[in-house]
């Protein structure tokens, strides 16, 4: 079964979060056959794989999640989207393709190449969960916790995220801004439109504080390699719905992307202490989705620049932009963290798809990466 079939294969599981619906059993299947040790790690209803080859040194580790986002319509599909379908000009569609069946389906490739070539030293893992479109609590950030109990050492982790813009490989993710989400209950007292002495609108305190807060330039100074941070608005709720009553408190759900210039133990002192000199009471429920992570220079980012010069004769882009990954969570246990895909500009969306050109090199690609770090 080549990288395409392999795909085509874990597309027609419609594993929308947290569901992994016998993803991760069939890679397991296949891993174990070349030798790997497989360990199954359920949280919750959340599926977790890790499947290494090596008994001891340093550890080259694959990251990955089997689950999907919801297809949305089916209607709205050119095809049934748990349907995989070739299409005449090259693409594999079919909801996860891109985001990221197609580069778990690659992942098991090359670690079967490299099980059955074990000219490289030290240990090649791979590392998956049905838990990354959704909460990500049960998956790798509890994986994590249980490594850092235990000890688990990797060294270099290659996330399978569809970084690539216009091509496979012109970007390169190096890190991440951290994230964190806040709703904010303002609080007021009810009234009268008519007689507004006699209330305390929420939404008249909230706002002067909140226009200010998303015009802030919060890092003062741009950070090497990082976006700036970013404070964006995502809902606004109050009123009771009628015109002629002042509502008695109003709800506003923010989230920030940070860059290091913050922690978010840091950001959230900053906010709360904002709201307090603006006089605008509120309650607080913080989430914190992950902190910033940036690798340095390093064998790793050496390995990728390498392998993407000699494969595809490309120099990738190598920022931290776009979104979080579970790349979040392996980073602190001292890992160098690098994100490499294919592209991404149908992930999420009615027929997602992957071109199939790139989805055979990827095999090779991430093969090459990890003998150049473990060789």
């Amino acid at each position: 079964m080549d990288v395409v079939e392999l795909t085509a294969e874990l597309i027609r599981r419609a594993s929308v979060t947290p569901t992994d619906a016998g993803c991760q059993a069939l890679i397991a299947e296949r891993l174990q056959a070349a030798g790997f040790h497989v360990e199954h790690l359920r949280f919750g209803e959340v599926d977790n794989l890790w499947a290494t080859l090596g008994e001891s040194g340093p550890t080259f580790a694959f990251l990955g999640h089997t689950d999907v986002v919801p297809p949305g319509p089916e209607q709205a599909w050119s095809s049934p989207p748990f349907e995989p379908t070739l299409t005449p000009d090259g693409m594999l569609r079919g909801r996860g393709a891109a985001d990221m069946k197609g580069s778990v389906a690659a992942f098991v490739l090359a670690l079967e190449a490299l099980a059955a070539r074990r000219d490289w030293q030290g240990r090649v893992g791979l590392l998956l969960t049905s838990d990354e479109e959704g909460d990500a609590i049960d998956g790798v950030r509890r994986v994590a916790e249980l490594f850092r109990g235990r000890g688990e050492r990797i060294n270099w982790c290659l996330v399978g995220e569809p970084s690539s813009s216009q091509r496979l490989g012109d970007v390169v993710r190096i890190g991440r801004r951290g994230s964190l989400t806040c709703t904010a209950t303002v609080l007021g007292v009810q009234g009268h439109v008519a007689y507004p002495d006699k209330a305390d609108n929420p939404i008249h305190r909230a706002l002067p504080l909140l226009a200010a807060l998303a015009a802030r330039d919060w890092d003062g100074a741009p950070w090497p390699d990082f976006p700036p941070t970013s404070f964006q608005i995502a809902n606004f709720n109050a009123g009771t719905g009628v015109s002629n009553v002042i509502p008695g408190r109003a709800a506003v759900q923010f989230n920030l992307r940070y860059s290091p210039r913050w922690s978010a133990d840091a950001l959230i002192a900053d906010i709360e202490q904002a709201f307090s000199v603006a006089k605008v009471p509120a309650e607080f429920h913080w989430h914190r989705s992950g902190e910033p992570f940036h690798t340095g220079e390093g064998r790793l980012r050496a390995a990728v620049r390498g392998a993407l010069g000699d494969q595809l004769d490309l120099v990738p882009d190598e920022n931290t932009g776009g979104g979080t990954s579970d790349g979040r969570f392996i980073a602190p246990l001292g890992a160098e963290v690098v994100e490499l895909g294919p592209r991404n500009a149908s992930i999420h969306k009615v027929d997602e798809c992957v071109a199939v050109d790139e989805l055979n090199r990827l095999p090779a690609l991430f093969e090459d990466i990890a003998r150049r770090c473990l060789g």
